[in-house]
């Protein structure tokens, strides 16, 4: 078995507990600075749920927006309801999503319970997506198997025949929000040091707390 022995000096920043007087402020600001450094994939996250045979899942997703719902806040995402992550947070609605940023050398981490966007919130973010993905909601019966990709080209033709250009969202298709119960603020630093402060959702306020690299 061969060996992995590239080395990485971190070195670009520093996190100070001051940093974060207030938390959902910092998390947007790590957000934006992200979107300057990377503005294609600054809202890669991994989503990480409960599969329902016990053991942990992982896929990639796209942080869509940063939502506030009666004074919490929340990270939001689309997916089709029926696919293995969909199924998985109906059985254990609890997730978490990590978020790297290699340019920055930061790292985030959030956790907390998962619910359902409101219908109307799912409707409209669905309007505005390209076309082609509102057919691709329609046509895909995600995480199902396939005979192949000629079935899933034809489903895609049959469905963008039917449809004009208003096309209505899936029944089984919408938004989740994450809400942020804890929040993990990772900045590389020399020597492996890392600077690592989570804060945690009390009520209305957050207490924060430094980790050992």
């Amino acid at each position: 078995m061969g060996t992995f022995e590239d080395r990485k000096v971190y070195a670009k920043g520093h996190l100070d507990e001051s940093a974060l007087g207030d938390v959902p402020a910092a998390l947007k600001g790590w957000l934006e600075a992200a979107r300057t450094s990377d503005p294609t994939d600054y809202n890669a996250m991994t989503l990480s749920t409960i599969g329902l045979d016990g053991h942990p899942n992982a896929r990639v997703v796209l942080l869509r927006s940063l939502e506030e719902l009666d004074g919490e806040h929340a990270v939001a995402f689309y997916t089709n309801y029926e696919s293995e992550k969909g199924r998985e947070l109906d059985a254990h609605p609890n997730a978490a999503a990590t978020f790297f940023w290699r340019e920055l050398e930061r790292q985030l981490r959030i956790r907390g319970r998962v619910v359902r966007m409101s219908e109307a919130d799912s409707d409209r973010y669905f309007a505005s997506r390209p076309r082609e993905s509102r057919i691709g909601a329609w046509a895909s019966n995600q995480s199902s198997d396939t005979a192949g990709r000629t079935e899933m080209e034809a489903a895609w033709a049959s469905f963008d025949e039917k449809f004009g250009s208003d096309i209505p969202r899936p029944p089984h298709w919408g938004g989740y929000l994450l809400m942020v119960d804890a929040i993990e603020f990772w900045q590389g630093r020399p020597g492996r040091m890392h600077d690592r402060l989570v804060a945690t959702r009390d009520g209305g306020s957050w207490e924060v707390r430094r980790l050992q690299p």
